[in-house]
């Protein structure tokens, strides 16, 4: 952990590069210094069909839901979803430029005892 799902509208394709935002979002994290490489991941989804707002099919969104294991501050989740946030605002300024575009992000703490995983590259990228 931690697991972002960047949950867009297809119609973003047009405008911005999506493996680029997995990425920004990507380095946004590891710079934190709050997770650890390994359990890192991004991953994004189209949605195909949606209806945003006034229906307008020029209105976009992109809803980031990021998943971390248990066991940190409140302080220490804020400050990490402060600076995530600010990297996909960064990477998506061109988008608040227009009336069409929403961005929302929530940060969700795994419950330790109904949490299982199994991670084979910790090991590779510790250098053991």
């Amino acid at each position: 952990m931690p697991h972002m799902t960047v949950d867009y509208s297809a119609n973003l394709e047009e405008q911005i590069d999506i493996r680029a935002l997995c990425q920004a979002l990507h380095r946004a994290m590891v710079e934190t210094g709050m997770f650890e490489i390994g359990g890192i991941r991004v991953r994004a989804l189209r949605a195909d069909h949606c209806v945003i707002a006034d229906d307008d099919p020029q209105n976009a969104y992109v809803h980031l839901s990021l998943r971390v294991g248990a066991g940190r501050s409140v302080e220490d989740r804020k400050a990490a979803g402060e600076y995530i946030y600010k990297a996909a605002v960064a990477y998506l300024a061109d988008l608040f430029a227009t009336p069409h575009f929403a961005l929302s992000f929530v940060m969700d703490e795994l419950d330790a005892d109904l949490n299982w995983k199994k991670n084979s590259m910790h090991a590779r990228l510790r250098g053991a």
